[in-house]
């Protein structure tokens, strides 16, 4: 797992240039069949990343740039590699900086490992199984399990919401944190980098009740369990408490479309 993660964090620098490289220059976009933009970048991330995985690794790679695998084909493998080349390309769009190069090892429908790079800010998440989790900005590392929680909680709780999925169901699961915490604060920023947020304990809940995809969600979700933290399959519910017992998400389905969800810290219960 180490050697692997020193091969991704590589990886992920050498995509996040081309990233910049478009990013610093003109930004042509065009829109696939499900309405949702797609740029150059997209594309340079997706090849770089799949050329290197194909070097380092036998593991087949499960990409948002070429994900039409049948299922008959993936559903029997063991594992593999889950990529978003450019995830939040709405944000590298507005050039607002909050896009992030996502590459996740998943094993038996589990993210085992997984790396976050978010090039314009030149910030780098990893976390995998047995080798905890950490960030790394301006060459310094940073363990994210020695960060200590706010000393406020449970009085006051953060919660990432969505700038663009702000929807009524999103509304009334904050209005229920409420009921429990003298102070619900809300934050926002782009991409996978929101999950991040909760690893590295600027923020203690998301809620997504709203449609993403595996490739949005698994790098970050690998980086969190490392982090102490979790992605729970989204219901509703009175109480806090009521999460403990829900299955997190799973990947590689059929449809590879994730479930609502609730990322969250194992120690706000």
């Amino acid at each position: 797992m180490k050697d692997l993660i020193n091969e991704l964090i590589k990886i992920s620098k050498e995509a996040g240039k081309e990233i910049l490289d478009v990013y610093n220059s003109h930004i042509s976009v065009e829109y696939k069949e499900d309405k949702t933009p797609l740029t150059e970048a997209d594309k340079r991330s997706h090849q770089v990343i799949t050329d290197r995985l194909e070097k380092i690794s036998s593991y087949p790679v499960l990409s948002e740039e070429g994900k039409d695998i049948p299922y008959n084909e993936r559903k029997n493998w063991e594992y593999f590699w889950m990529v978003d080349p450019l995830d939040g390309t709405k944000e590298f769009i507005k050039r607002n900086g909050e896009f992030t190069v996502n590459i996740a090892l998943i094993h038996k429908n589990r993210p085992v490992l997984g790396v976050v790079y978010a090039p314009a800010i030149d910030t780098l998440y990893y976390g995998g199984k047995d080798i905890g989790a950490y960030k790394i900005n301006n060459n310094e590392t940073v363990d994210l399990n020695s960060i200590k929680p706010s000393e406020e909680v449970p009085k006051r709780i953060t919660v990432v919401a969505s700038k663009s999925h702000l929807n009524e169901e999103t509304k009334e699961f904050i209005k229920m944190l409420e009921n429990f915490y003298e102070n619900v604060e809300t934050t926002s920023i782009g991409s996978s980098l929101k999950i991040c947020l909760l690893a590295e304990k600027k923020a203690d809940i998301y809620p997504r009740i709203a449609p993403t995809m595996e490739w949005d969600t698994a790098a970050a979700h690998a980086v969190l369990n490392a982090a102490g933290g979790r992605i729970i399959r989204y219901e509703k519910i009175q109480n806090l408490q009521d999460l403990k017992d829900l299955p997190e998400i799973e990947y590689n389905k059929e449809n590879l479309l994730n479930p609502y969800f609730v990322a969250i810290r194992s120690d706000v219960f």
